[in-house]
């Protein structure tokens, strides 16, 4: 028996072994009660030293050697973060009996592990509270009744009732009962699916008002929503890139402290004096400020429907050069209309139209929802439909009385009848689907979906206001509707006809030439979008947010785009505001201690005032401002 997705994701946890990063607010707990028991001991009742200094000792061994063999194990893959300056200043007061010092370092660096872990816990809290909407049992349909089951007991080909207002449990097929299930959280479309038998279900969509018998298809650890807790779990176990900036600064300063603490220790003959300066040195402007910038950015992203899932892009969307554009759903509405229904020979096309959205209310295709509100437009009624089938590929079909109707696209309707071809009217802008009655052509169905008034002014800003040097539109669909779109928008350079693969070559190719930046509404982009430097997803598709999104826009805006790259912008440039000023107090600091004025206890606080002013000006970030260009889009 498979196990369940929950099961499976508590043994994965249960298994892992715990690291710095997931106990970092203990050690800060622990560390802040042993600082206070260690000046009230020694300054409030006057405790010896031997008394006093004991909660400072566990406290180092309690988060101190946690942190060393982290670094010692970086030491050996020749790994040097800004936390290897702390690393050092910790062994060195300990060697020197400055237990104190080497306490107040310990809790600077817990601490900004701990803003760490916060910063990625709010990236990912709306996919994790997405994944806890998966139910914990299942209904199967015995001879004897209804028996709850456990998702472990799950087999396919079971027989599951989906009760009313219940989330499905697994992805198969509905074989009794007709009703309606929300997918859009799984499939982005903003309405409710109809569901009969022989129609698809999602695992995770919550069914309606009827129960619904199903026949399951696949494991629940291989549903669709299996796929997002996945994900999420391996997010989890990644460590998010938020010291990129640190990481490189860090890198000559550490170099720096390490010769300014020697020349002091040389000069003077103490080796406090090196314990002093590095104590100061500690990078804690780099660990602390940058990641309450990141929280900063994430917070004022979210008042703004933005949520933003992997912080390091942050950093890097502001360098990105090359812009590349899906094209239905992002630079278009994804809201097709339909203009004209050519039929063949003598049909009526009104006849044509109840046909093809009597069929398509069992659809989730976007065409599918032109083709039922020109219906109601036209006052087409519905008919009865049985045996419903969308396989990927094959187009929709399904019986209407005694005929078998199709609806397809004309590349795969030409290479399974090629003589049709004469038949069919001139290709034209725009898309379209083909019905066939019987297997015999009936109709041609034609749409336009219009750009979304802001995509022209936001292609045209990209230059001057972020130094895009590069647009592209990327799209499966013909050449003449890409072409009508490109043109419509303002983009010279467009590919049409791609495939997600093709797409996902392109990106490559494009980032290896500089940072890239991919935008698309979350169908079927997903490969291009883990492809390049940035992905961000237009809309609620929770497959692409899950799988491929750095951020996801939950409203389908290009101001919101804009936005994002101001706060970006924004973050990025506060933060290295902190971190180098921070650094450049600290190597005041240092020249002090390196000719003895500042011993490391003091050295210490001075750090942790230059800490504050780091800090405070990292708060900034979150505070509220205008984000967005005022040029019209």
């Amino acid at each position: 028996m498979a196990p369940s997705i929950r099961a499976a994701g508590q043994k994965k946890a249960a298994s892992r072994i715990p690291s710095f990063a997931s106990v970092e607010p203990y050690i800060s707990a622990v560390c802040l009660l042993a600082i206070a028991w260690h000046l009230g001991a020694k300054y409030l009742w006057h405790a010896s030293a031997s008394v006093s200094d004991r909660p400072l000792i566990f406290a180092l061994v309690a988060g101190g050697a946690p942190l060393v063999t982290m670094l010692l194990r970086k030491l050996t893959r020749l790994e040097f973060g800004a936390d290897f300056l702390a690393g050092i200043s910790i062994v060195v007061s300990v060697l020197l009996g400055e237990y104190l010092a080497g306490a107040v370092i310990v809790l600077m660096l817990s601490g900004g592990a701990t803003l760490e872990s916060f910063a990625s816990r709010r990236a990912s809290s709306v996919l994790s509270a997405l994944a806890n909407r998966m139910p914990l049992s299942a209904h199967r349909s015995t001879a004897g009744g209804i028996l709850e089951i456990g998702l472990d007991e799950i087999a396919v080909g079971d027989s599951l009732v989906v009760f009313p207002h219940e989330s499905c449990p697994v992805d198969g097929v509905v074989v009794d009962g007709h009703g309606v299930m929300d997918e859009s959280y799984l499939t982005g479309e903003p309405y409710q699916i109809s569901k009969i038998p022989g129609a698809d279900v999602l695992s995770g969509a919550i069914n309606g008002e009827t129960a619904l018998t199903i026949r399951v298809e696949k494991l629940p650890i291989d549903s669709r929503y299996a796929k997002i807790v996945r994900v999420m779990e391996q997010a989890e176990l990644s460590r998010p890139e938020f010291r990129r900036i640190g990481d490189r600064l860090g890198a000559w300063y550490t170099v720096l402290a390490l010769a300014v603490a020697a020349a002091g220790w040389y000069a003077g003959g103490d080796p406090r004096r090196f314990l002093a300066v590095l104590v100061i040195a500690t990078p804690c402007p780099l660990l602390l400020a940058i990641p309450v910038a990141i929280i900063g950015a994430i917070s004022v992203a979210a008042s703004r429907g933005i949520i933003v899932r992997n912080p390091a892009m942050l950093e890097n969307i502001d360098s990105c050069r090359t812009m590349i554009f899906d094209k239905t759903g992002t630079l278009t509405h994804g809201r097709p209309v339909l203009t004209e229904v050519i039929c063949a020979g003598d049909r009526d096309p009104r006849d044509v139209l109840r046909l093809a959205a009597s069929l398509e209310q069992y659809s989730k295709h976007p065409l599918a929802v032109a083709i039922q509100e020109a219906a109601r437009e036209r006052g087409a009624g519905l008919a009865p439909v049985a045996e419903v089938s969308e396989k990927p590929g094959a187009g929709l079909s399904g019986q209407i009385g005694t005929a078998l109707i199709r609806i397809t696209g004309r590349g795969k309707l030409l290479r399974e009848s090629p003589e049709v071809a004469p038949l069919l009217p001139p290709v034209s802008a725009g898309m379209e689907s083909i019905l066939l009655i019987d297997d015999r052509y009936a109709a041609t169905l034609r749409f336009r979906d219009t750009p979304r008034r802001e995509s022209r002014p936001f292609v045209n800003h990209l230059g001057p206001k972020h130094g895009v040097t590069r647009v592209m539109m990327l799209s499966g669909d013909r050449e003449s509707e890409v072409r009508d779109v490109a043109d419509a928008v303002g983009i010279a350079e467009a590919r049409s006809g791609k495939s997600p693969e093709e797409k996902v070559d392109i990106v490559r190719e494009e980032s290896k030439r500089g940072p890239t930046l991919f935008l698309g509404d979350g169908v079927n982009d997903a490969p291009a979008m883990l492809a390049a430097t940035v992905g961000v997803a237009l809309g609620r598709n929770s497959d692409i947010t899950a799988e491929a999104a750095d951020a996801v826009i939950f409203e389908p805006s290009l101001r919101k785009v804009d936005e994002l790259i101001h706060i970006g912008r924004r973050m990025k440039r506060i933060a290295l505001q902190s971190a180098v000023g921070g650094m450049a107090l600290s190597m005041i600091g240092m020249l002090a201690a390196a000719t003895g004025h500042l011993p490391p206890v003091a050295g210490a606080i001075t750090q942790e005032i230059i800490d504050v002013a780091a800090l405070l000006n990292a708060v900034r970030v979150a505070i509220p401002g205008d984000y967005l260009d005022s040029d019209g889009i």
